[in-house]
């Protein structure tokens, strides 16, 4: 006779699966966006208002508390709440309607900055949001210059940034960029009019090196390249401005240079380290660039003398007295010499006394 316990298993494990999966199918389903602070109201699908539901958000059975009828209810959503929602008809579990919530914000002015470090070849512009969205946004920029449209070509990475060729150089029409973001929450804007030459802003000047000049403990000699995206130095060529100070003071020392990339500073104060930064500038038209990577350097000093130190002046003392020996001296005695009250016998050699009542150093 068979055996009918593995068969009911069989059936049982069989069951599970098939209300597994029905729990997991995604029948209807789609993307729902909510701002912060909002009241939400889902619905199940196509079902009644009064049927028998179950709502489940990442999984987890949802409290019957948030139910109107077969209605989802969440009051004064925040961003802890987002994720995947789902609703199952009664006990049988069929998977009626699913949504992904996001929980987010409309998005803020975009803060749109364009820039030339390349002058004369062209700019680019770059832009961010002021505070999160916490959903995806989209960009659209727009260059017009004068009536006519540019094209933006944007980067792969930094995504938020795009560059535009000049067409013409030392145009005086101005140029008209204008940034959209849009979400499903809302949109936003901001636009930027400005000249040509407004906009030129090398980057800092690079392999800056600060060094001691020898014999002069009040000197540095601080040498730089120009940026490597400035592209012609010699066309456009560039001044720039040294500032330096030593660690322990707070205020800085500038240098303007018109020309050059290097300098002696000829007033540092000996044997304190400096920091040193250097910034550039095209020669007559943008604003500076940012400082460049400090450097540290300190003035040269001189190497102290071989000075002998008391320890060793006592050591050689007391090897040279350790191996000193006297030369050998002559006995004298002088029989008549007087010693207390009495004359006796008194014999010396090499300083020392010897006397019938004892023995005396001289």
């Amino acid at each position: 006779m068979a055996n009918p316990v593995p068969s009911a298993c069989c059936v049982v494990l069989a069951v599970v699966v098939v209300v597994y999966a029905q729990r997991h199918s995604q029948q209807d389903s789609h993307i729902q966006y909510e701002r912060v602070g909002a009241d939400v109201t889902m619905k199940c699908g196509s079902m009644d208002w009064d049927a028998a539901v179950t709502w489940t958000a990442n999984g987890t059975d949802i409290d019957e508390s948030h139910l109107n009828g077969s209605y989802l209810i969440l009051k004064n959503v925040d961003l802890t709440q987002s994720g995947q929602y789902s609703c199952y008809e009664g006990s049988s579990w069929h998977l009626k309607y699913q949504t992904s919530l996001r929980v987010g914000t409309p998005p803020k002015e975009p803060v749109l900055m364009c820039r030339s470090n390349n002058y004369p070849k062209g700019f680019y512009c770059s832009w961010h949001l002021p505070t999160p969205t916490y959903i995806p946004n989209s960009f659209n920029i727009s260059v017009i210059h004068g009536t006519r449209e540019m094209v933006c070509e944007k980067d792969v990475f930094p995504k938020n940034r795009c560059h535009i060729r000049y067409l013409q150089l030392f145009s005086t029409v101005k140029y008209k960029v204008t940034l959209t973001v849009t979400n499903p929450l809302g949109k936003n804007s901001t636009t930027l009019t400005f000249d040509e030459f407004t906009i030129v802003k090398p980057d800092p000047p690079e392999s800056v090196v600060a060094k001691p000049v020898p014999n002069n403990p009040r000197r540095l000699e601080v040498s730089w390249q120009n940026p490597s995206s400035w592209p012609d130095p010699e066309s456009f060529p560039l001044k720039f401005f040294l500032r330096y100070r030593p660690l322990i003071l707070d205020q800085w020392q500038h240098v303007e240079l018109s020309d050059g990339t290097s300098h002696t500073i000829t007033d540092a104060y000996a044997g304190k380290e400096y920091i040193i930064q250097v910034a550039a500038k095209d020669n007559d038209i943008g604003t500076w660039s940012d400082w460049s990577v400090a450097v540290h350097a300190t003035p040269w000093t001189e190497e102290p003398k071989h000075l002998t130190t008391e320890a060793q002046v006592t050591e050689t003392t007391s090897a040279s007295t350790s191996s000193f020996m006297p030369p050998p001296t002559t006995k004298i005695c002088d029989k008549g010499a007087v010693v207390g009250s009495g004359a006796v016998a008194v014999c010396w050699t090499a300083g020392l006394v010897v006397a019938a009542y004892g023995v005396l150093f001289i």
